[in-house]
């Protein structure tokens, strides 16, 4: 998606050989006509797989999920960091590591809003090694959900994530592949 990768060229930052801030448009300040053109793109690449739920993991990937649902005309369901006290205990769990972060998170899903009749596409903004989205797929598996790809705002293609989930099956769609990246040079695209 040229329009997102030109964003990344003019308004991100390279932060050592493995971070690229991109929070002045997509995961603090958010761009909401850029949101606009991700979320059409990701429905033209999943419009005939019949998504009736949209998935994502907090907080940075909620924003492009509810924008792109608008096109899927569908909820987005996040699963939550922390259980909350407005949770019972009727919950999918799974364990997530945050390359971001160096944590690692019991993230948790509420059993009420996913299940066997779902047709699930994971969206999130980053693709790195890939646990968020594990993590994810791991819910979905508990909840019997059909899962029908997952959408990646920005992949990391130098980090093993997404070709490993590919290898295993996945349909992983990125809408900027970086091949890699330093402070001197710059991004360089995948694709």
């Amino acid at each position: 998606m040229e329009l997102l990768k030109r964003r990344i060229r003019e308004d991100g930052q390279v932060k050592g050989a493995d971070v690229l801030k991109v929070d002045s448009f997509l995961n603090h300040q958010m761009d909401i006509a850029l949101f606009v053109e991700i979320g059409k793109e990701f429905y033209k690449r999943f419009a005939h797989c019949g998504v009736n739920k949209i998935l994502t993991i907090e907080a940075s990937g909620i924003g492009v999920a509810c924008i792109t649902a608008q096109f899927f005309h569908c909820p987005v369901v996040f699963a939550k960091k922390s259980k909350t006290s407005n949770l019972d205990d009727r919950l999918y769990h799974a364990k997530v590591v945050s390359f971001t972060h160096a944590t690692v998170s019991d993230v948790v899903v509420s059993r009420d809003y996913l299940g066997p009749q779902d047709n699930v596409l994971i969206l999130d903004d980053f693709l790195a090694n890939g646990e968020a989205l594990r993590g994810l797929l791991d819910i979905l598996r508990q909840a019997g959900s059909q899962v029908v790809g997952a959408g990646i705002v920005i992949e990391k293609a130098f980090q093993p994530g997404g070709a490993q989930l590919r290898r295993e099956g996945l349909r992983v769609e990125s809408l900027a592949r970086v091949a890699s990246m330093s402070e001197e040079g710059g991004v360089v695209f995948a694709d």
